[in-house]
């Protein structure tokens, strides 16, 4: 404890001998970096605890019995999880990437100190266990915590919070995968959406930054990493065509029926109840498809290099479906349906993970039957390897809405370019097949629609007012012990109707509104007698510091108050009128729009 310590302190000191000798500019980019290796950090450490899991216990596979004994893993592993979810962060933990996005898009890119550990632990206790999900969307969580937090313990702005934030979640994606590409443009894509030239330096050395350890540290068994065996041949690209279609309505239907089980385990409303029908199910799922275990990279490695002795290997229909050709595709082509279901169980029951890896597995899955049907209609010439690749980025566009990121990251996974085209064709009509049908992803659905409500013009300028400029703390405060006739003088003085009453020690207790108590206060006889601390009223809503523009206006619209007391926490800051919050929205409107810079 005392080296962490230590090792904390060391790291203050740099940051604060690097602060008074660099520019702002040279700063940030310092922070970037140092962001990108922890995020990256992060993102090794729950890999490697995975994997080490997942290898010690194959390594108890010791007879048929217990083979079957270990699908009831994954329910031990959820139970663990929300055990310790409920215990030690019951109002301070969300899953998935949403939550992020919505930090990014309207909270001012603030997120809880616990985020920086909590999905480390607790998804590496799902998926360790064997839980189909993947680890991908912890370790965007657990990077975007880290960027956000070292942004407040620098006191940086919310611009610059912002940019943290994006460099810790393209160091996790980058550190993941080796992919250091992918980690910026996912950055980019899914949750930053406008970036300049400047503003992307930072991202960049971040996601460097993370792929660079992941290469020094993480052994290949470890990463998703392919070699091809084949070329590209133009003469397929009709079937490609088809492929991208085909992982387009895939990834609407694994998107589509993972929001309506996680509706339907939602109506439990005992936790446990949850767990023990979602994992329940789910061990069921695992007795035919062993490859629902964990998060299935092993098995998508399997899948491109055509070992398919491996794919059922463990499952009761492990020999009959193997016997026949076409059963044997059927049953891939199910394996690729039904995943969306084993991780949907996974996730709804209380356990923790994401989508990311569901999503490859489904893309390989669909490419590798895909090809295997062409080969048995004669089209020899389709290569099982490439299609089981390129069927990856299919369905991970169509998830993610993020086809850039999905033909960037296996393009780097095989190491070269040379399936660019496929990838291109393929990323792209998954992408325009799943925007036909769902124009706003389903996952992020809540919150992008509240912003095609609002108008997305008018949300980026919401998002880009900061609230410290907004807060009045030229408003008189007065004590609970106050009495009137102490009051009197404070009254002659004042230009404002408000005051709030505080402690000594700075907690708002109420506000004290002239107009209300004028009769009151007017008469001599009570004016010794009376203190503010029994005049005093409560706001018809409180500002939080943290809050966003958003929720600012949105307690001003319910209550019809025309300004508001703003705390942080208990401690009395200031106030925000709609008058001001008015004024500085057209000042932003006259500015014209911009994107995300540093300053």
């Amino acid at each position: 404890m005392d080296r962490i310590l230590s090792g904390i302190e060391k790291v203050k000191n740099f940051l604060w001998q690097s602060r008074k000798r660099l520019s702002d500019r040279q700063f940030l980019l310092v922070l970037s970096i140092l962001v990108g290796l922890l995020s990256g950090g992060a993102s090794i450490l729950l890999k490697s605890f995975v994997f080490f899991v997942h290898e010690y216990l194959e390594s108890l596979r010791i007879n048929e019995i217990w083979n079957y004994g270990m699908i009831f893993l994954p329910m031990a592993g959820i139970f663990i999880t929300v055990f310790l979810i409920r215990s030690l962060w019951p109002d301070d933990f969300n899953r998935g990437i949403a939550p992020v996005v919505h930090a990014v898009r309207n909270a001012r890119g603030k997120l809880p100190f616990s985020q920086t550990y909590n999905h480390i632990i607790t998804s590496g206790i799902t998926v360790g266990f064997g839980g189909s999900a993947g680890l991908e969307s912890p370790i965007v969580s657990t990077g975007a915590a880290i960027g956000s937090n070292f942004a407040d313990f620098n006191n940086m702005r919310m611009k610059e919070r912002t940019l943290l934030l994006a460099c810790g979640i393209a160091a996790g994606v980058s550190s993941a995968f080796n992919a250091p590409i992918a980690g910026v443009l996912f950055a980019a894509e899914v949750f930053l959406i406008e970036l300049s030239i400047s503003a992307i330096i930072p991202i960049i050395l971040a996601s460097a930054a993370g792929a660079l350890l992941s290469k020094i540290i993480l052994k290949e068994s470890i990463l998703l990493h392919f070699e091809m065996q084949e070329a590209f041949r133009s003469e397929n690209l009709p079937f490609y065509l088809v492929l991208g279609i085909l992982t387009g309505f895939l990834s609407l239907w694994f998107s589509r029926s993972s929001h309506k089980i996680h509706s339907l385990l939602n109506t439990f409303s005992n936790p446990y109840k949850r767990v023990l029908i979602g994992s329940g199910l789910l061990a069921l799922m695992l007795l035919i498809f062993p490859s629902f275990y964990g998060e299935g990279y092993h098995y998508i490695k399997d899948l491109a290099s055509f070992h398919t002795y491996k794919l059922f290997e463990g499952s009761i229909l492990g020999n009959f479906v193997e016997r026949k050709t076409w059963l044997f595709i059927a049953a891939i082509f199910l394996t690729a349906i039904l995943k969306g279901f084993a991780t949907s169980l996974t996730l709804g029951s209380g356990g923790n993970g994401g989508q990311f890896a569901p999503s490859l597995f489904i893309g390989a899955n669909t490419g590798f039957a895909f090809a295997m049907v062409c080969h048995k209609l004669g089209f020899i010439s389709v290569s099982i390897s490439n299609f089981t690749i390129v069927g990856m980025a299919g369905v991970l566009s169509g998830v993610f809405y993020a086809p850039m990121t999905g033909i960037f990251l296996i393009a780097e996974l095989t190491g070269g370019y040379e399936l660019m085209i496929p990838l291109m064709v393929v990323s792209a009509l998954s992408y325009s097949v799943v925007r036909r049908f769902e124009p706003v992803s389903i996952e992020l659905k809540n919150i992008r629609k509240s912003q095609k409500t609002s108008g997305s013009e008018d949300i980026q300028i919401l998002s880009r007012l900061a609230i410290n400029r907004m807060i009045e703390n030229d408003y008189d405060a007065l004590y609970p012990n106050m009495t009137i006739r102490e009051f009197l003088p404070v009254l002659q003085t004042s230009t404002h109707n408000t005051f709030p009453v505080v402690s000594l020690e700075g907690k708002f207790m109420g506000l004290v509104v002239f107009s209300k108590v004028k009769e009151l206060v007017l008469q001599d006889s009570v004016r010794d007698k009376i203190t503010m601390f029994q005049i005093m009223s409560k706001p018809a809503a409180i500002i939080q510091h943290q809050d966003s523009v958003s929720d600012i206006l949105e307690k001003f619209d319910r209550t019809s108050a025309f300004r508001l007391p703003v705390l942080d926490g208990e401690r009395y800051v200031g106030f925000i009128s709609k008058g001001t919050l008015l004024s500085e929205y057209r000042k932003e409107i006259l500015k014209g729009p911009t994107d995300i810079t540093p300053p």
